[in-house]
Parts: C-alpha cells; sequence; structure tokens
C-alpha cells in the first residue's frame, strides 16, 4: 500500500520474507481445514487462524515501515536540524514517523508471535509472568522437554541479532516510557554546548537497526511455523491444542 502511495511498483517477496509469509498463509490454510473438517467445537483453530492471519498483516505493515522510513531517508541531506529547508523538515519528520512505527512494530509483532507459540505448544507462560513478552515466551520454551529443535532455532536466531535488538529496545523504551527518542538526543546535544547547532542522529545506522530487526522477526516466524507446519502434518498440533481445550 505505501509503496503505491509513493509512486513506487508493488513489493515482490523474496528470501525470508517470502518464507515467513509462506509458512503462515499454509498454517492458516491448514487451520481452515481442520475447522471444515471437526467443525472447532472449542473455537481454538478459528482463534489461531485470526492470530496467523493477524501475523501476516502485521509483518507486511512492518516491512512498509522500514521501506517508508529508507524511502524518506534519502531525502534527508542537511547535518543539522538548523540547516534543513522547511521541505527537508518535512521529509525528516515522515522519515522519523515511520522509523517509529517500524521499530514499535518489530516488538509487537514479537510479542503477537510469543502469544501464539504459547498457545500452539501449550507453554503456560502467563503463569509465570501475566502480561508476557515474546523473550519470556522463548525463555519458557527453554524449560520444556519438548520441542527442543524448535526452541534452539528461535534462540540461535535472537542472539544473532542481539545488537540491533538492543538498540532498538532502547529507542522504543525512550519513546514509550520516558520522552521523545529525538528529544533525548536534542537534550543531550544541548547540555554539550548550549548554543550549538543540533546534529541529527545516524539515520542510516538507525535503520540497519530497523532493517536487521525485520530480518531476525522474518526469521522468527519462518522457523516457528515452518516447524508448526511439520508438526501438524503428524498430527501434533491438533493434539496440543484439545489438550489446551480439555484442561480449560
Amino acid at each position: 500500500m505505501l509503496r503505491i502511495l509513493l509512486g513506487e511498483p508493488p513489493r515482490e517477496n523474496s528470501g525470508v520474507l517470502a518464507e515467513a509469509m509462506d509458512n503462515m498463509a499454509k498454517a492458516a490454510s491448514m487451520l481452515r481445514r481442520e475447522m471444515n473438517t471437526h467443525e472447532d467445537p472449542d473455537h481454538e483453530s478459528r482463534k489461531l487462524e485470526i492470530w496467523t492471519r493477524g501475523l501476516i498483516s502485521s509483518l507486511d505493515e512492518l516491512e512498509q515501515s522500514w521501506f517508508a522510513a529508507a524511502f524518506f531517508r534519502k531525502s534527508v541531506v542537511a547535518g543539522y536540524m538548523d540547516d534543513m529547508s522547511p521541505k527537508e523538515q518535512g521529509e525528516y519528520a515522515r522519515y522519523v514517523y515511520f522509523y517509529k512505527n517500524g521499530f514499535i512494530r518489530v516488538f509487537s509483532l514479537l510479542d503477537k508471535l510469543g502469544t501464539v507459540l504459547n498457545s500452539l505448544y501449550d507453554l503456560n507462560t502467563s503463569k509465570v509472568k501475566l502480561h508476557f513478552s515474546y523473550f519470556t515466551v522463548l525463555r519458557q520454551f527453554q524449560l520444556h522437554e519438548k520441542h527442543t529443535a524448535l526452541a534452539g532455532e528461535l534462540e540461535t536466531i535472537k542472539n544473532a541479532y542481539r545488537e540491533p535488538l538492543e538498540n532498538l529496545r532502547k529507542r522504543r523504551n525512550a519513546e514509550i516510557h520516558y520522552m521523545n527518542a529525538e528529544m533525548q538526543d536534542d537534550l543531550w546535544q544541548r547540555h554539550q554546548g548550549l548554543h550549538d547547532k543540533i546534529h541529527l542522529e545516524d539515520l542510516d545506522s538507525h535503520l540497519e537497526d530497523l532493517k536487521q530487526s525485520l530480518e531476525m522477526v522474518c526469521k522468527s516466524l519462518a522457523a516457528s511455523f515452518r516447524y508448526s507446519n511439520e508438526q501438524w502434518h503428524k498430527g501434533k498440533i491438533a493434539a496440543n491444542l484439545k489438550r489446551a481445550h480439555h484442561s480449560q
């Protein structure tokens, strides 16, 4: 959608993005077939199908946010806020909007994936922490003796992207819990020299963190749904859902 608004051709999915999208679409189709076959009396399959299709939409929106941020970043050439023309200030504001939208969506999407995994594999993470995150679910996975292959793969992916994720987490926390992340940069610079011009943050470095985190999200989704689709073919996912229903 954003590409069309920006005059760019539609995205053609490729690489890990395509793998993640394809694996989630296969899972949604299998859940739909399960409902058609067994009528889904407890609505577990329907719930998981809705969550999975929600993840597909969320990944699409995250990728578009990264693309739009990178698109508007190209128009920002001044190194200082005070040197920007009004037009360039507008382009910078649009970059900031989509960049923020992107890094907030990274953690939102991961937490949604955590909710799906918690339900699929009956991890009972809410007994450990009522409002749990994706990373809490990963720790819970490590404690379970089953599904160690998926747990290990997800942990390896997380560790491979530890630095960009941590960079985004700090900016997300500043944005949500303290103050606007750009204001924090500005205050630090003003503290260094009251009358100095404000130098822009490293836009390329920030965008690279977002790109790397998008890649981490894609790999995590691809691995999770690849494994889950294999489990479904073996009949193990359906057994998990029945167990979850009877325990309610």
